[in-house]
């Protein structure tokens, strides 16, 4: 899957609500990854928005294998490269006021790290869901990707940058929306 193509501008949806619904209807907590359950729930609890999919990102090396894995890098001198599955969250934005508000906040999320963090849309996300947006951590360079090898230090601050977006994007919704 690759996630990345420029933003699209919302379109009317009339069927928005019963794709919410369904969306949501088939959703559990077990499909989520744990660190970011609680910020799906944010999101899906505004109903001018519901989430599509979503990942914290994980990353493989050495015998970790492990493809949900959640456990941080550890600190060593061991390891010279690092797969990278992409920590992102797709989500579908209603077409009212509320909805442009929302894409207008999630864009400024770039601003955190314009090299590491891209607000952006995926063809085949709106060929399925019009009005699908993703915001996605990975570096600019390997934006078209949703696997990628770094190198151990590089690893290692795109993982702080994903850890920091999380924590931002929690608070913003928070604050911005009231929840």
């Amino acid at each position: 899957m690759e996630t990345f193509t420029d933003p699209k501008e919302l379109v009317k949806n009339t069927n928005y609500q019963s794709q919410r619904k369904i969306q949501l209807g088939g959703l559990s907590d077990s499909m989520i990854d744990a660190p970011i359950v609680e910020i799906i729930h944010s999101f899906n609890q505004l109903p001018f928005c519901f989430t599509l999919q979503s990942c914290y990102g994980h990353f493989l090396y050495g015998n970790q294998r492990d493809l949900h894995n959640i456990e941080p890098l550890p600190d060593t001198d061991n390891i010279d490269r690092v797969e990278y599955r992409i920590a992102y969250i797709a989500f579908c934005a209603e077409q009212s006021n509320l909805g442009k508000m929302l894409i207008e906040t999630l864009k400024g999320f770039t601003d955190i790290d314009p090299e590491n963090i891209q607000f952006c849309c995926a063809e085949w996300f709106w060929k399925r869901q019009v009005n699908s947006y993703a915001l996605q951590v990975e570096p600019d360079r390997f934006k078209h990707k949703d696997i990628t090898v770094l190198d151990y230090e590089e690893a290692l601050k795109v993982e702080k940058i994903r850890n920091m977006f999380f924590v931002k994007l929690q608070e913003k919704l928070n604050r911005k929306f009231h929840l």
